[in-house]
């Protein structure tokens, strides 16, 4: 494959979002709109990539670096086309030769193959190709127009004709040039349209006209549908959904309602995972195989072991690593801790900055006290320790392997292997007391009655 470059648009402010975020940070299945697109321009494996903003997106610099940390950002300080924005790349691409693909950074279900068709399609006769796809309701969209089995025009929907509007056959606006053809048609390029912006599309009917060819790569609609407002945003979350629910039962996974369980982008699950209804999964989630996820749990940031069971109504927050074989019931929240093979945390506990030891059992109500109100500290639990309910262990500490917490205890200095550690105070029982209590209340009550 020839060397290939990116330019990533992504200076569009997004008003119709109503947010202060850029159009682009915003997320669907745990991942912001440009980072969609940077993942699947990876497999295309760029030299280059130069990600064109707007003035004061500093946040979206650092998103696109995250993604491609070699990437360089051009900024548009004025919005003057698309033509313009790409522009603004070619100081970071001068010293580049070979294909550039030109994407938009709101375009998140954009598909890595239908990129690499779009690349593969420039030859020395064609330097430069589109990505078109027909629309069953192409009002709005930019259509192609055909020349030959290639493109030898882009009309704007303002600038289309009545014949041109009755095309089905639409423009992406996601194109693949030459290097020396792109740069030499954009400085072409006028501004003498409806809106009188400077349109890429034009290039690309400068480049038919030179008489050289411009192919034409098909797409779908669905996978160049942009974001511009929330409904959209909404609309492709849950196209987004509908694929990743059908990928992982696909793979081996079962999901009893599958319309209530939400992948992230990045969410890996092994072979017969069974995953019970409103299961929500944030970025960062790797599951191992035989895993049972019960109902209303929610996991981010976490790596679950073979064999492992949680929830129902589970929360493990990131840093959370469950080992195989344990158990995390309902209502217990882990949060950067390591859970040891079939250790056994099942009912309304808080582990948080731990290590608990393999086959170790936590009862129920017990808290790791982390945080003193300025750091964090590491409450260390050996292996094949019993935790009796309602204990508070106070971090820094550590508890031995094979000791025993009694119920109700709180720890505050390490505690010895195979040792018994209890802070009840003394049990005190007054025989006839409660007896004696009623009786009093009640001739206290029938007196005021009387009165």
């Amino acid at each position: 494959m020839t060397d290939i470059a990116l330019i990533v648009l992504a200076a569009g402010k997004g008003t119709r979002m109503k947010s202060a975020l850029p159009k682009v940070m915003h997320r669907i299945a745990g991942r912001t709109l440009l980072g969609h697109v940077l993942t699947a321009a990876a497999e295309l494996k760029p030299a280059h990539t130069v990600v064109v903003v707007g003035p004061d997106m500093d946040t979206v610099g650092d998103e696109a670096r995250w993604f491609v940390p070699n990437s360089v950002l051009a900024i548009q300080h004025e919005r003057r086309g698309t033509a313009h924005a790409v522009s603004m790349a070619r100081e970071a691409l001068a010293d580049f030769s070979g294909t550039i693909l030109v994407l938009y950074a709101d375009v998140p279900l954009i598909a890595a193959a239908s990129l690499k068709a779009l690349v593969a399609g420039i030859h020395a006769a064609t330097p430069a190709a589109v990505l078109g796809f027909h629309a069953a309701k192409p009002h709005g969209y930019g259509r192609l127009i055909k020349a030959g089995s290639g493109v030898g025009a882009i009309r704007e929907e303002l600038d289309a004709t009545v014949a041109e509007k009755s095309i089905t056959l639409c423009n992406s606006g996601i194109i693949a040039a030459r290097s020396d053809y792109l740069w030499k048609y954009l400085s072409l390029v006028k501004n003498t349209n409806a809106k009188q912006e400077f349109y890429l599309t034009d290039v690309i009917e400068l480049i038919a006209k030179s008489g050289a060819g411009v192919g034409l790569v098909m797409g779908t609609e669905a996978e160049v549908a942009g974001v511009n407002d929330r409904i959209q945003l909404a609309t492709i979350e849950a196209q987004l959904q509908l694929q990743y629910r059908s990928a992982a039962m696909l793979n081996g996974a079962t999901l009893i309602a599958p319309d209530t369980v939400y992948f992230s982008a990045d969410t890996q699950l092994g072979t017969d995972v069974v995953i019970e209804p409103n299961v929500f999964f944030g970025p960062d989630v790797r599951i191992g195989n035989n895993v049972q996820v019960f109902a209303n749990s929610h996991i981010e940031g976490t790596t679950i072991g073979n064999g492992a069971k949680i929830g129902p109504f589970a929360r493990l927050r990131p840093g959370a690593e469950i080992g195989e074989e344990a158990h995390i019931g309902n209502f217990v929240e882990v949060k950067k801790a390591v859970i040891g093979r079939g250790a056994k945390a099942n009912h309304l506990t808080y582990i948080g900055d731990a290590r608990v030891g393999a086959g170790s059992n936590i009862g129920a109500g017990t808290i790791t006290c982390n945080y003193d109100g300025y750091e964090k500290h590491l409450t260390d639990i050996g292996a094949n320790v019993f935790v009796g309910s309602n204990s508070a262990l106070v971090a820094p500490v550590k508890i031995g392997d094979g000791a025993n917490i009694a119920a109700g205890s709180v720890i505050t200095s390490d505690v010895p292997p195979d040792s018994l550690a209890i802070t009840r105070s003394e049990l005190q029982v007054r025989e006839g007391w409660a007896l004696r209590y009623r009786k009093m209340k009640q001739a206290r009550k029938a007196a005021a009655k009387k009165v």
